[in-house]
């Protein structure tokens, strides 16, 4: 007689692996609602991600921009989010028999937080609180429902069945871990009072500089240009932010030192105590392809930005101011002599079209400097500013091989006819914009097919650090045509053909858009 092998319980397969992704659901909602009562920035799920962010090679940084553009963002979490449901169904899988391989792998899990919330730039010893609470929760839950999914558990003392018992406590844990992420997004969110109580302010400020009034003709919205000024909702966003970082205007100040005879630190009152000038400024970003739309207008109000680095006294040698957002992800070294021309017009901004900034566009502060991609001048949630030079420290960008200067380049855009598009044939309207800050355009161009330039009428013109929109008439036979643009600035320059990609300072080229006249 031969004997007979006893096999250990094991849970369910299926079963295994919805408790490892409820224990998961429950790491991240705990980690999400400790990170909103401390600081937003040390959820370790967003932790991690921005570390992805700050190690990814350039190749795949221009690769995800190219193939998602302002979408790489929830790409990226959308992905993450899948990665982590494989690795809970793991967890979960591991734990069939005995809890501990899945506490081990969860413990894994969460050291890979611990090390991405410690490396964070913005570190203090207070976010490790959110990857241990995540930790912690992620284990307790994969214990307890183990114990009530394997086979045999006794019956619970109140006569409930373990099945029962099992299904309400994953319920529970679902719920709770809903909650627990929900509460934390609501907690580290808290900036709806705080603009609204900026705007309000800025309303009753008396402007030392208001910006001109923008002329009826400075626009062509009812032939398919933009309208010369993006709503705020409109404006594009680029930066490497996967959370917006949620610092109240009360909670703001910045820090001026470096190479500088006084160091200043100063807080939003202080600023709004400061003369504010309103500038209508036309930003763009680098990654801007010939005839992309990463590219918006605004009227922008803030401290002028040239008189807090006179105040701070610039030490000689310096040459670059390097700015760092609140939640020091992003860095950007600015060309000090471009900050200390007097008519540049670099603001630390305050306001936009209006309003109190967005939070996904500064709030409370942010830099905007004319004539320079944002790149090199445009930080967000602005808190640090070092005046130093570029020898001695690399803003983020340049780590990444971008340019050191980042000048704005002439460029020109067909925003009509669209490109594969059609038109009636005959007289076609073409229309669009031009840009070339701080100088302006003086003059734009097109040619249909291969026939000769010809000048387009331009719109008003409001200011050099402003778009120009402009619009022509041409002739087109029937059959697919190519329409071309060029644009000339103010010092009577024209832009170049010469194709050029945005790395590592700006693209170059004409647009051209193909369409069939009919």
């Amino acid at each position: 007689m031969s004997a007979t092998t006893v096999h250990p319980p094991l849970v369910p397969r299926r079963t295994a692996a919805a408790l490892g992704v409820l224990s998961v659901a429950a790491a991240l909602g705990a980690g999400h609602l400790v990170a909103g009562l401390v600081s937003p920035v040390s959820s370790p799920f967003l932790a991690v991600g921005n570390s992805a962010i700050a190690l990814a090679p350039q190749w795949l940084v221009d690769v995800a921009k190219s193939a998602f553009g302002t979408a790489d963002k929830p790409v990226l979490l959308a992905g993450m989010a899948l990665v982590l449901v494989g690795a809970a169904v793991g967890v979960g899988l591991l734990s069939r028999g005995r809890p501990q391989p899945g506490v081990r792998a969860l413990v894994g899990l969460g050291l890979l937080g611990f090390a991405a919330v410690a490396l964070s730039p913005a570190f203090t010893p207070v976010d490790l609180l959110a990857p241990a609470a995540a930790a912690g929760a992620g284990v307790l839950a994969l214990r307890r429902l183990h114990a009530l999914a394997l086979p045999g558990t006794p019956r619970a003392g109140s006569g409930v069945d373990r099945r029962t018992m099992l299904v309400g406590t994953s319920a529970l844990v679902g719920f709770g871990a809903l909650a627990a992420g929900g509460l934390g997004q609501l907690l580290g969110s808290r900036l709806a009072g705080s603009r609204e109580e900026v705007t309000a302010r800025l309303a009753r400020v008396a402007l030392a500089e208001r910006a001109p009034a923008i002329p009826a003709g400075a626009a062509f919205p009812e032939l398919g240009t933009p309208t010369f000024l993006t709503p705020n909702a409109d404006f594009y966003r680029i930066d490497t932010a996967l959370r917006i970082p949620t610092q109240t205007a009360a909670d703001w100040s910045l820090r001026v030192h470096g190479m500088v005879d006084r160091e200043l630190t100063l807080t939003f009152d202080d600023l709004l105590a400061r003369p504010l000038r309103e500038r209508t400024v036309t930003m763009i970003c680098v990654s801007n392809e010939v005839g992309d739309d990463y590219i918006s207008t605004a009227d922008f109000v803030g401290v002028d930005l040239r008189e807090v680095l006179l105040e701070a006294g610039v030490a000689p040698g310096a040459d670059q101011v390097l700015s760092t957002s609140s939640d020091g992800l992003w860095t950007a070294g600015t060309p000090l002599e471009v900050l200390l021309e007097p008519d540049r017009g670099a603001l630390l901004a305050v306001g936009m079209n209006g309003e109190a900034l967005p939070p996904e566009h500064g709030f409370p502060v942010r830099m905007v400097v004319p004539g320079l991609y944002g790149y090199v001048s445009a930080t967000k949630w602005v808190t640090d500013l070092e005046v130093t030079t570029f020898d001695r420290k690399q803003a983020y960008w340049l780590q990444r091989g971008w340019g050191r200067l980042g000048p704005v380049k002439t460029q020109s855009r067909i925003d009509v006819p669209r490109s594969a598009g059609s038109a009636p044939a005959g007289a076609v309207t073409v229309a669009g914009i031009a840009w070339s800050q701080p100088v302006g355009i003086s003059r734009v161009e097109v040619r249909l097919d291969d026939g000769p330039w010809a000048d387009a009428e331009l719109a008003t013109e409001v200011g050099g650090d402003t778009w120009r929109m402009w619009r022509a008439v041409v002739d087109a036979a029937p059959g697919s045509h190519v329409v071309t643009v060029r644009a000339t600035d103010a010092n009577g320059v024209t832009q170049t053909e010469e194709r050029a990609p945005v790395l590592p300072d700006g693209a170059t080229g004409h647009h051209s858009v193909v369409f069939t006249a009919l």
